[in-house]
């Protein structure tokens, strides 16, 4: 640990809600000396911009990132835009915290990741779940082997179908858009982070598509096992295809954790607080007024309390933004560990497209199917 901290000239791209949220944070730390932001939508950056304190705004993220105010970005635009701002990143130098996935593409995101580790750059990717406590305890118990050799992982993840419904009416091409991809490499990456060290080597899945399907050529849930080189087996289960009234704002979360000598469940389904009330609330991605019943704390992000947001997101937010000007390690995925996570979803998706199971890692051929 460094003992005075690196003034830091924070870039902020995308100025939606992750970029909103963790410009906030980033305005309250004492490193920051600067914040720019590139926003595409000048009404949307006019509204942000004064809220994160920013020092420029711009609707360009070429004219930011060249900037020589800029030591580090925030890559916060929409899943499929992240490849552009991140190589004017690795132009410039500078470190990164990327929202996931690094891109849609499994050829793009594989590209974008040996430039990344050919320029010897720390970037990281924001898999906001690595800093809820309760997975940073599950973690520390698989890591210190209080399991014994972990032999079975479960998880099932329910999602309320408004995030699935934000997701197809904002892409062109619903072909990459799935469960998987966008929400499920969550629950996959918090498993695959207690697995760590064990090689996933087959993949088997099916899909379902009565809901997503006919309104918009997508996909309702997926469940499939992917199995390692050593016998373990991890089984999860995906749906973003809840009811509206569903009451979690948008994700409930169950895991299992199964080794030689013990065992760990955990229960992130939020039932824990439930809010029922007679006018509706503004929780989660994309509030909706039929909502009138909540499982609180089930908006990833975490909560909005005194004015600023608590919980796992901001946590991330500093703990980047210490790494960057302490020198601090973190619990925050790497970009090895997010291009693998697109991989496994991406063959999970492919092997329900087939009927059959796929093996890894992807052959060419599979490689231009899930591309």
């Amino acid at each position: 640990m460094k003992k005075s901290a690196k003034g830091l000239g924070l870039a902020i791209i995308g100025g939606g809600r992750v970029g909103l949220f963790r410009g906030e944070v980033a305005a309250r730390h004492p490193a920051v000396e600067w914040i720019g932001l590139a926003e595409k939508n000048p009404n949307r950056a006019g509204e942000v911009g004064p809220k994160i304190s920013a020092d420029f705004v711009t609707q360009s993220h070429v004219e930011l990132i060249k900037r020589p105010e800029t030591t580090c970005a925030i890559i916060a635009t929409d899943e499929h835009l992240h490849v552009d701002p991140i190589m004017a990143c690795i132009e410039r130098g500078i470190p990164m915290l990327i929202e996931k996935p690094l891109a849609t593409r499994l050829d793009e995101s594989a590209r974008v990741l040996k430039l990344i580790k050919d320029a010897k750059l720390d970037a990281v990717v924001g898999y906001t779940q690595r800093f809820r406590r309760r997975w940073l305890a599950a973690k520390e118990k698989c890591r210190t082997g209080a399991l014994g050799d972990v032999t079975l992982v479960t998880s099932r993840a329910f999602m309320n179908r408004l995030v699935a419904i934000d997701n197809y009416k904002r892409t062109d091409d619903p072909s990459t858009i799935s469960p998987m991809v966008i929400s499920g490499t969550h629950a996959l990456d918090i498993c695959m982070w207690c697995l760590e060290g064990k090689k996933p080597v087959e993949v088997f899945a099916r899909s379902i598509d009565k809901v997503m399907g006919p309104l918009y050529q997508g996909i309702d849930a997926t469940a499939g096992m992917i199995m390692f080189d050593d016998g373990t087996v991890y089984h999860l289960s995906m749906s973003w295809a809840m009811p509206v009234t569903w009451p979690a704002a948008v994700y409930s979360l169950e895991v299992g954790i199964s080794g030689t000598t013990g065992v760990l469940t955990i229960d992130d389904t939020h039932r824990d607080i439930v809010l029922a009330v007679s006018k509706a609330q503004s929780e989660g991605y994309n509030p909706d007024a039929t909502r009138l019943v909540d499982f609180m704390g089930s908006y990833p992000p975490g909560d909005m309390a005194l004015g600023e947001l608590r919980g796992p997101m901001a946590d991330e937010t500093v703990s980047w933004l210490n790494r960057v000007s302490l020198g601090l390690p973190t619990a925050a995925a790497t970009v090895e560990e997010a291009h693998r996570n697109l991989m496994l979803t991406k063959a999970l998706d492919l092997s329900a497209k087939r009927k059959q199971s796929v093996k890894l890692p992807l052959d060419a051929d599979d490689m231009k199917a899930v591309a």
